[in-house]
């Protein structure tokens, strides 16, 4: 009966995962509603909404009280390089296809070892170093290989995933006292209010008439508004999948689940939105996904 429970988790994240990059992508590029920052302030108001219900109400995860306001500053820093990752995400699905941006977005521990070198002086074994060149010449490859290939776009995925890096690098670092650790679920209950304070003005200013133009939208077309509070859901379900994955199985094993899920989230993709791919993007593409198997690997050796 638990391992039944736990598939259906794995399955749960999974399809929320996918399902949130396929939206994403759908009403940014397909769909023709080219506002991401508007798009992402949804997610983190259904985010700064649901973890509050999920840890005050349903109890999902204990209540953890800020102790100082140096520590809000803390999570408040989190709460903003969250934000552009998020962001920048988002904006690189206007103009590239979900399987080239969960390529890029593959390279993520490459940036992390970056930043946990730079930041903390932190060194692993040569072995770990030698499964990252993998995984940067593959995304390497796979761009010279890409047939939609925005250099725009490419740009702020690159951002979007060196950004999701240093907020991990950042979170080990700021919050690294038994006093000021905070589990996920309570972490993002924090972060996301301050993530919509930073979008709301950005998205007015940046995205000009986008709250007019979303409700005439909304008034045209009632599915236009289940699409976006569905996808603004499901954005935090996400986050609550992966806690629970991560409580119910280990760290290691959402890495390895999340390698495969990338590949998973590429295949249905094409098959759904029928972009382009050529055989060079996806050998490239398959290189990457396999040093970050042997990153992985090594990593978990040298513990």
């Amino acid at each position: 009966m638990r391992s039944l429970f736990t598939i259906g988790l794995i399955a749960s994240w999974y399809a929320s995962n996918i399902g949130v990059l396929l939206l994403n992508k759908f009403l940014l590029s397909n769909y023709g509603f080219k506002y991401p920052i508007f798009l992402t302030l949804c997610h983190m108001m259904a985010c700064s909404l649901l973890s509050y219900i999920a840890i005050e109400w349903l109890k999902i995860a204990p209540m953890q009280r800020v102790k100082s306001r140096l520590q809000m500053m803390k999570i408040s820093a989190l709460g903003f390089i969250f934000c552009l990752s998020v962001v920048g995400g988002n904006i690189s699905l206007r103009y590239l296809p979900v399987s080239f941006n969960q390529a890029v977005g593959a390279t993520t521990p490459f940036f992390t070892a970056v930043f946990a070198v730079v930041m903390t002086s932190k060194r692993e074994g040569w072995i770990t170093y030698v499964t990252l060149v993998p995984v940067v010449a593959g995304v390497i490859i796979a761009s010279g290989g890409e047939p939609l290939f925005h250099l725009f776009g490419f740009m702020m995925c690159i951002g979007a995933t060196a950004a999701r890096a240093l907020k991990s690098v950042l979170q080990g670092l700021l919050l690294s006292s038994e006093g000021e650790k905070l589990n996920s679920m309570n972490l993002l209950m924090y972060m996301a209010p301050v993530a919509v304070m930073a979008l709301f003005p950005a998205a007015l200013y940046m995205e000009r008439g986008v709250v007019g133009i979303t409700i005439a939208l909304a008034r045209d077309d009632w599915k236009f508004l289940i699409y976006l509070l569905f996808n603004s859901a499901l954005a935090y379900f996400v986050n609550l999948a992966n806690f629970l994955v991560t409580k119910h199985t280990s760290p290691l094993t959402l890495q390895v689940l999340g390698n495969a899920k990338g590949a998973v989230a590429v295949v249905i993709s094409i098959l759904i939105f029928k972009n382009p791919v050529s055989i060079t993007g996806m050998l490239g593409y398959s290189l990457t996904v396999a040093g970050v198997i042997l990153y992985t690997e090594a990593k978990k050796r040298s513990m």
